[in-house]
């Protein structure tokens, strides 16, 4: 009786460890390689005046020490010294511990629908590519009772319309200059809109700087308080075509620092406090072994397939940088995300299996 008093007892337990997390952050820098993410700058790419925007000194500066660990919380504080420490952080190759696309195109388009359908469906092979047939996780959360209109995405690049089939799925997806808050926004909702439109362009009217996509989605976590939230940013992949190695450093580095703000915001929030994951990936890596694929990707490039991710939350067990030798695919991410919410994604196309984090 008291070994099944003691069985009981641990199940409850273990049950209750796994609904403590009520709401889920999913957060993606475009293009981030995993070089970097693991392992900081990369002397050979900062040293070259092809890519280092004539200031090396300044990139050395900044991010340099010939330690990898030191040198890549120097690129990534919050990264390394919270989620590092308290989380879990999976994709280092120099330790066997490897993530990879399933999909065979290693671009955005197939990246994205991979993490949100958990199929790495060949028929989705352009970034040009029609809305997304397949169900996505955000589709199948925003139909569940206790997420129902509690789901939002927001992106720097206008694809993600697309990407989540924003007509079909009925959750709304903010991207590049799209107009928030309807025909009676905010005050801090319009201003965010005028900045936006009224900024310099890059990138084009496709794709607008991560500073709006952050604000627009920062207050809406504040004010709308929505239970999934998936946050996209862009400029570490744009920067990375354009050769500009500095300006993709600086870029991550103020990923990491908005995902800490967005960390501390939600520890400080009693919505939030204590209910919420993060989850924060990339949809496809770079090329490495030719040091000048650095800037490019595609299933002509190498090393392109090469992702990694990051998780925290309550719950989740505290491993750090996760060195167990093993292959997992962006293809799991959806099934795992759900999972870590207590819920099984079904659909109507395969799904990956769910990774597991503990």
């Amino acid at each position: 009786m008291k070994q099944l008093l003691l069985t009981t007892a641990l199940l409850i337990s273990f049950s209750a460890l796994a609904q403590k997390i009520e709401n889920i952050i999913i957060i993606t820098t475009d293009g981030f390689r995993w070089q970097e993410a693991f392992t900081g700058m990369d002397p050979a790419i900062a040293n070259n005046p092809a890519y280092n925007q004539g200031d090396s000194a300044g990139i050395f500066k900044k991010y340099w020490s010939p330690k990898p660990e030191t040198r890549r919380s120097l690129l990534l504080p919050f990264l390394w010294n919270t989620v590092g420490t308290k989380g879990q952080f999976y994709g280092n190759r120099k330790h066997n511990n490897m993530v990879s696309n399933a999909n065979p195109y290693w671009f955005s388009y197939p990246g994205y629908s991979e993490i949100f359908t958990g199929y790495p469906d060949t028929a989705v092979n352009s970034n040009g590519y029609k809305p997304n047939p397949h169900t996505n996780l955000l589709e199948f959360l925003n139909k569940q009772p206790s997420y129902q209109g509690k789901v939002a995405a927001f992106g720097a690049w206008d694809a993600f319309d697309r990407i989540l089939n924003e007509g079909r799925s009925k959750v709304p997806v903010y991207s590049a200059f799209d107009k928030l808050g309807g025909t009676r926004p905010s005050d801090a909702e319009k201003l965010i809109s005028d900045m936006s439109a009224q900024s310099y362009k890059p990138f084009g009217e496709e794709e607008c700087l991560d500073v709006f996509t952050h604000y627009a989605a920062m207050n809406y976590l504040q004010t709308k308080k929505p239970k999934v939230l998936y946050i996209a940013y862009g400029e570490t992949d744009e920067w990375a075509h354009s050769g500009r190695y500095k300006d993709y450093l600086n870029a991550a580095h103020q990923v990491d620092q908005w995902i800490e703000d967005i960390w501390n915001y939600i520890q400080s929030d009693p919505f939030y406090k204590n209910r919420t994951a993060l989850f924060i990936t990339v949809d496809h890596g770079r090329g490495d072994l030719n040091k000048n694929e650095w800037r490019d990707h595609g299933s002509d490039i190498k090393d392109a397939y090469q992702i990694w991710f990051a998780v925290m939350g309550p719950g989740v067990k505290s491993k750090g940088e996760v060195r167990t030798n093993q292959q997992l695919y962006q293809k799991q991410f959806a099934q795992t995300i759900a999972s870590l919410l207590g819920l099984t994604f079904t659909a109507e196309h395969p799904i990956g299996e769910k990774i597991d984090l503990k």
